[in-house]
């Protein structure tokens, strides 16, 4: 893999450097696990973390009225998007699309492309045009074939944890490794405050996707700091990373979701083009999406999983109505992310 380290690359530690002093407050993640881990993905939106108990009926109100207010101007960013590059990619505010992570896409199977529900039945939702996949798993030709059928694809990538199972696993010092993070076997927090040490591996990563030709990244674990990580790490400590992933993106020409970390969400929302979350109805923390990405012409991507082993919701109808109402591009799906899809529009 390609090791440079760009000179606009080496200019953005010094940017967050600064960033890491500046950035105010304090905060805790509730979450830990994202989404699907041994697996990656790329799908071009991003869902976030649902609640059994619902949040529907009674949050409609206010953010209701604040994501019908920017659904016509879906295709508007703030200034801050793409970091200012009208060539990257941004989706839509209402965009169809597939999460699979689990193994290579098959491109000649329903289930993985998302054109059946897990269980094989046809759904009568618009076929995908966003898919988001693993960096690691998919060859360039899928990549190609995907946009021949006019999709767009986002790569899946793990920035905040290390993977004991991944190609590149020799490339990161001992140093940068921490607890484990339990949800996921072979992999281990990482130190995100070694910028310097983690941004030359993430950049050679984010250039595996530029050379297969995806459009956009979406950048897993980024909340170690609300972790049992094995490091100290700090709300402002992730804010000067997650600023730093986006930021790299960006110079690569790639558009750059925030995948979970919701609890910063009013603090990143500027630095990134959509945000990809999981289980926000499940936790009933989804208004803070509306009020950020929503509110200012940028996709939510999010995801509730059908696991009643785990008392994870299975019941659609107790968040789609909701999601439809504030723009969501939600979804219910299997946990492990290993194909089909329930779409709530």
């Amino acid at each position: 893999m390609n090791r440079s380290w760009p000179a606009v690359v080496k200019s953005l530690i010094l940017v967050l450097a600064a960033a890491h002093v500046a950035c105010g407050d304090t905060g805790e993640d509730p979450g830990g696990a994202g989404g699907a881990r041994l697996d990656s993905s790329g799908s071009s939106s991003t869902p976030a973390s649902t609640s059994a108990s619902s949040t529907s009926a009674s949050s409609t109100s206010a953010s209701s009225t604040s994501a019908s207010s920017t659904s016509a101007s879906s295709t508007s960013a703030s200034s801050t998007s793409a970091g200012g590059n009208p060539d990257i990619w941004i989706p839509a505010l209402e965009t169809s699309w597939h999460w699979m992570i689990d193994h290579p896409l098959d491109l000649d199977d329903p289930m993985d492309m998302g054109l059946v529900d897990p269980t094989g039945a046809p759904i009568e939702s618009p076929p995908p045009t966003v898919y988001d996949i693993d960096w690691e798993f998919t060859p360039a030709e899928t990549v190609a074939a995907l946009h021949a059928m006019g999709a767009k694809v986002i790569c899946y990538v793990d920035v905040g944890a290390f993977e004991d199972y991944r190609p590149d696993a020799g490339d990161f010092p001992a140093s940068l490794k921490g607890n484990p993070d339990y949800h996921w076997e072979g992999s281990f927090w990482l130190d995100i405050r070694q910028i310097e040490l983690l941004g030359p591996i993430m950049q050679a990563r984010f250039q595996v996707c530029k050379d297969k030709g995806f459009d956009a990244i979406e950048p897993d674990e980024v909340d170690g700091y609300a972790n049992d990580s094995g490091f100290p790490l700090t709300y402002e400590d992730q804010i000067a990373y997650n600023r730093f992933i986006a930021d790299l993106a960006h110079s690569m020409g790639m558009s750059v979701g925030l995948k979970g970390d919701i609890e910063q969400a009013e603090d990143l929302w500027p630095h990134f083009d959509w945000t990809l979350n999981e289980q926000c109805f499940e936790y009933e923390e989804c208004e803070i999406l509306v009020d950020t990405f929503l509110a200012n012409g940028k996709a939510v991507f999010e995801v509730e999983y059908d696991d009643p082993f785990s008392g994870h919701m299975t019941d659609r109808s107790l968040f789609c109505d909701q999601a439809n109402a504030w723009g969501f591009n939600s979804m219910e799906m299997p946990l492990d992310l290993d194909g089909g899809r329930w779409p709530c529009r």
